[in-house]
């Protein structure tokens, strides 16, 4: 990352002050999230959970809650990283109106950001799919381990969004059903691959972009048209958009400005240079 980047990225804030910005895994790699993808946009692991499959298999749900149970105990505990704290006080700064997120984590929210939405939805929520209550996901976690408490003890390395690098015989673990409705499926309160994100919250994001004068892609290769999707829409509406992000992303060629660095590196660097450019009160005699 160039000293130069950065201060282009900050006229351009400074051009454009009131922007959208879409936010991905790499904003929250520093909160040890681990991301899906590497610096080409491709899969660094298996693809995620598909919808479907999670719906129509009870051995596919065994083996995602058990690894849940494992990983998701690195999700639970991230704390907000000079990224997160950097685009709240942007928005402070009346530099940034809204973040739209693919991230299911809530950090935006924790380190102070006002106006988020939650594009993929949160992971700290579970729904049951047949009668619609909600509960939260540590309380399900809670009755996970008290149905299989052998599985507290195993550890894996931790994956994106709560999964763990975990391989065995699922066909012993326990997975309850809502005892509202005696026979629904929990699932967490996110946008699994194959499924659609909500009508209300696509009209929301692209609301938000719309009331805004540019957009900020950092930390996604917008792989996923659930996020590619705002680019094409800023472009077609010829908004500015610049872009800061370590490799590829899908949208390259739309970009009137790209960085390439990390979120939390270019970020902090960007908020510097930003204070650095603010005018300063005349000195009194």
């Amino acid at each position: 990352m160039a000293h130069e980047e950065i201060e282009a990225l900050a006229a351009f804030m400074t051009r454009t002050p009131g922007l959208a910005v879409l936010t991905g895994a790499g904003v929250s790699t520093a909160s040890g999230i681990p991301d899906y993808r590497d610096d080409e946009g491709d899969w660094k692991r298996s693809p995620p959970m598909q919808h479907q499959v999670f719906m129509d298999s009870h051995a596919a749900r065994q083996r995602y809650w058990a690894r849940a149970l494992v990983g998701f105990r690195a999700l639970h505990e991230a704390r907000p990283n000079p990224a997160h704290r950097a685009l709240a006080e942007l928005e402070a700064r009346g530099l940034v109106t809204g973040v739209i997120t693919q991230n299911v984590d809530g950090l935006h929210r924790r380190a102070g950001s006002r106006r988020v939405i939650d594009l993929h939805g949160r992971a700290d929520v579970v729904r049951c799919m047949a009668c619609g209550a909600r509960r939260m996901r540590h309380d399900l976690h809670d009755e996970l381990g008290e149905l299989n408490p052998d599985w507290l003890e195993l550890g894996a390395s931790v994956g994106p969004d709560g999964d763990a690098d975990l391989e065995r015989d699922f066909s012993d673990f326990r997975v309850p059903s809502c005892q509202r409705c005696g026979d629904g499926i929990w699932k967490p309160d996110v946008v699994f691959f194959g499924d659609s994100v909500p009508r209300d919250t696509v009209t929301e994001a692209f609301s938000l972009l719309d009331e805004c004068r540019g957009l900020l892609v950092v930390g996604s290769s917008l792989m996923v048209y659930s996020g590619y999707r705002f680019a094409r829409r800023a472009a077609r509406d010829n908004k500015p958009m610049a872009c800061l992000n370590l490799g590829r992303t899908r949208a390259d060629d739309l970009f009137d400005l790209k960085v390439t660095a990390s979120a939390e590196t270019g970020l902090t660097a960007l908020a510097e240079a930003l204070e650095e450019m603010a005018p300063r009160p005349a000195d009194q005699a």
